[in-house]
């Protein structure tokens, strides 16, 4: 009785049940089989590398759209890197926070990102000619170095590495908010504060600081890395691929500004 599932009618192994072409295939059959495409995760539900890359593309594409917008308007809309500051800050928390992911609230996020992104860039590019390109092209080297490095099994999580991770972050996030402080109270006249006014043996501290940011951010990376190793391993569902999509995305816009702020710095 021949199968009513089409998935199975249509394929020559189920094709004609109980008839002597049901138990033997022909070398062209064999090779129908051989040759057609894996199930991907649109077939499958669950997440894939595949998946998970066009994902990613996608939110760091409207980044980039929504980055060069800002960067064209901020001169006469120079509130529109603040604003993509706040939107991002606040949508960053709600999709760290959020126990299913939401890929509308990563792509505002990615667009919120992009306004911040490219409004501070211009504006560290009118102070400093060139900044901008040496950040871009510093921060693809440490993706692409700590991808590499990740792919090739030098480099791997682990729990002491990261617990390691988390205490030099509370240190950093404390640092940060006092020199904000400081600035934003008028208690330091540079823009950077205690990063460019206090130094260790002639070097400025923001340096130190920057480039100890820049290590935090690519272990970050390769925590990004190994969530979404995990997921494909363990076969979780599809829609997790947002979740490591979301979270590269905000590891590389934290380094490309670490970068920019640690070469504006250092041009002091």
């Amino acid at each position: 009785m021949a199968s009513s599932n089409p998935a199975f009618s249509r394929n020559p192994a189920f094709a004609a049940q109980g008839s002597a072409a049901a138990t033997s295939l022909t070398e062209a059959d064999l090779q129908r089989i051989y040759e057609a495409p894996s199930a991907g995760s649109q077939d499958t539900g669950r997440m894939t590398y595949e998946d998970t890359i066009v994902k990613t593309t996608l939110s760091f594409a409207l980044l980039l759209v929504a980055a060069a917008a800002s960067w064209l308007l901020t001169p006469t809309m120079p509130f529109l890197p603040f604003l993509g500051m706040i939107v991002g800050l606040v949508l960053g928390l709600v999709n760290a926070f959020k126990k299913e992911p939401s890929p509308g609230l990563i792509l505002g996020y990615a667009a919120a990102e992009g306004l911040f992104v490219g409004g501070i860039s211009y504006i560290f590019e009118a102070i400093y000619p060139g900044v901008v390109v040496q950040a871009v092209l510093a921060t693809l080297v440490v993706v692409g170095v700590t991808l590499a490095l990740f792919a090739s099994g030098k480099v791997r999580a682990s729990k002491r590495a990261t617990k390691v991770f988390m205490v030099a972050m509370v240190g950093y996030f404390v640092f940060s908010l006092l020199n904000f402080g400081l600035v934003a109270f008028g208690a330091v006249d540079s823009p950077f504060g205690l990063s460019s006014n206090v130094k260790i043996f002639g070097i400025p501290l923001g340096v130190a600081i920057g480039i100890l940011a820049v290590l935090m951010a690519a272990y970050s990376l390769v925590l990004d890395f190994d969530f979404i190793q995990r997921g494909v391993n363990n076969r979780v569902a599809r829609k997790y691929g947002w979740s490591g999509a979301f979270g590269i995305m905000v590891t590389v816009v934290w380094l490309y500004v670490e970068l920019l702020r640690l070469f504006a710095i250092s041009r002091n």
